[in-house]
C-alpha cells in the first residue's frame, strides 16, 4: 500500500477529500454534532492508515498539497465582511474591544493552565496560538520554539469544539446579538468555528470572519510578550 500511495502524487488528497465528504454526508443524515466532517474525516483517516499500514510521511507527501489552500481560503472569509462593511463602520469600537478580549482570553487562560500543570516552556508556547487560525498559529509556534505538529493538532481540536459547541453556548448564556455571537465564535474557534457561525447567519459569518483576522495578528504580538511570561 505503501508503494501505491508513493506511485501516486494525490492518493493523499484523495483518501482525505473522500473521508471529508464522507463526513459531510454522515453529518446531514444524522444531525449528530459531533459527527464533524473534519472531526470525522482526521479520524476516519488516521484508521485507514492504521488498518492499511500506511506511513505517515508517504501519506502526507499527497495530503500536504491541500495545505496551500488554506491562506487562499482564510482571504475568501472577506467577502461576508465586505457585505456587511457598513454594519461594520457602526460598531467598529465594540467590535475590537470583543475580538481584543478574546485575544487576551485565549493567551492568558494558556498562561494559567500551563502554570497549573507545570508545563514546560516548548509545551507552553505551542499551546499559545491555540485559537488562530492555522496559517498564522504554525508560524508562531515555529518562531517561538513549540511543537509545530502539536499546534497544528490543537488548534484543530479548538476550532471542531467551537463549531461543536457555539450555538449551545450561545444559547446557555443568553447571547442573542448576531454582531457578539459572530465575535465570540470566530475569535475562540478561527475558521473551522466560522463555519458555524455562517451557518446561523450573514451577520454572525461576516463577524466571525473578521475577527480570524483580527485576533490573529493581536495574538502575533500577545504571543511574543506572554513567551517571555513563563
Amino acid at each position: 500500500m505503501n508503494d501505491l500511495m508513493m506511485q501516486s502524487l494525490f492518493f493523499g488528497v484523495m483518501i482525505s477529500i473522500a473521508m471529508y465528504e464522507l463526513g459531510v454526508w454522515c453529518k446531514r443524515k444524522t444531525k449528530i454534532a459531533l459527527l464533524n466532517p473534519l472531526l470525522f474525516s482526521i479520524a476516519a483517516v488516521i484508521i485507514i492508515l492504521l488498518v492499511c499500514h500506511i506511513d505517515y510521511d508517504t501519506y502526507n507527501n499527497g495530503a500536504k498539497y491541500l495545505s496551500y489552500l488554506l491562506t487562499p481560503a482564510t482571504v475568501c472569509l472577506a467577502v461576508p465582511l465586505y457585505e456587511q462593511f457598513e454594519l461594520l463602520k457602526k460598531n467598529i469600537r465594540a467590535i475590537m474591544a470583543g475580538i481584543v478580549s478574546g485575544a487576551l482570553t485565549s493567551v492568558t487562560c494558556v498562561l494559567v493552565l500551563s502554570m497549573l500543570f507545570k508545563l514546560s516552556h516548548a509545551e507552553y508556547v505551542t499551546l499559545l496560538p491555540k485559537s488562530i487560525t492555522t496559517a498564522i498559529g504554525m508560524g508562531i509556534s515555529e518562531e517561538l520554539g513549540g511543537v509545530v505538529t502539536i499546534t497544528v493538532a490543537v488548534i484543530i481540536i479548538t476550532g471542531v469544539f467551537g463549531n461543536i459547541t457555539a450555538e449551545f453556548i450561545c444559547k446557555l448564556f443568553r447571547i442573542e446579538e448576531p454582531i457578539a455571537k459572530g465575535i465570540a465564535i470566530g475569535s475562540a474557534s478561527h475558521a473551522v468555528g466560522t463555519a458555524k457561525a455562517m451557518e446561523l447567519g450573514e451577520i454572525e459569518g461576516a463577524m466571525s470572519s473578521l475577527s480570524i483576522a483580527v485576533s490573529g495578528l493581536i495574538t502575533v504580538v500577545l504571543s511574543m510578550i506572554y513567551a517571555g511570561i513563563y
